[in-house]
């Protein structure tokens, strides 16, 4: 997936750096949410399909491109050796209010299996962290996602 993310993202030799279209930041963004699916090494079907639902609502896309998106990303998950390939494009293309609502997204992944596993916090700190969302922003995207249906 990183390869696949690198050539979506990076320029060709002689080309200039080009804009990623929305499809490519959803793959980055549905990239970070898998990462937070597997780090308790548990595959549980309600957080993948809420991944589908915040990839369609988030990045309007359908539901089958989402789906493919996420299947790629599963394909390709133990390839991450980085979260700042995919918080970097996240970073240069995305505004505060738009990373914390991609931030909201993955507290809904988190709390999709009805816990919150050490790991998982952890991790959305960190991805926190990476996309420069102060702890205010970090705790306001958990409480909209807790309150989420």
């Amino acid at each position: 997936m990183i390869e696949r993310l690198k050539q979506l993202f990076a320029p060709s030799e002689g080309e200039t750096r080009r804009v990623p279209d929305q499809h490519q930041l959803a793959v980055a963004a549905t990239a970070l949410m898998v990462q937070l699916s597997q780090v308790d090494n548990k595959e549980d079907d309600r957080e993948l399909k809420t991944i589908v639902e915040c990839a369609v609502k988030a990045h309007e896309v359908t539901r089958e491109e989402a789906e493919d998106i996420l299947q790629d990303a599963l394909s390709h998950v133990e390839d991450a050796t980085s979260l700042y390939e995919f918080t970097g494009q996240i970073n240069e293309h995305l505004d505060q209010a738009e990373k914390q609502s991609l931030l909201e997204s993955i507290w809904r992944v988190a709390f999709a299996d009805g816990r919150i596993d050490k790991y998982e916090e952890h991790l959305i700190r960190r991805m926190a962290d990476l996309l420069h969302l102060n702890h205010r922003e970090y705790m306001q995207a958990r409480h909209r996602a807790e309150g989420a249906d």
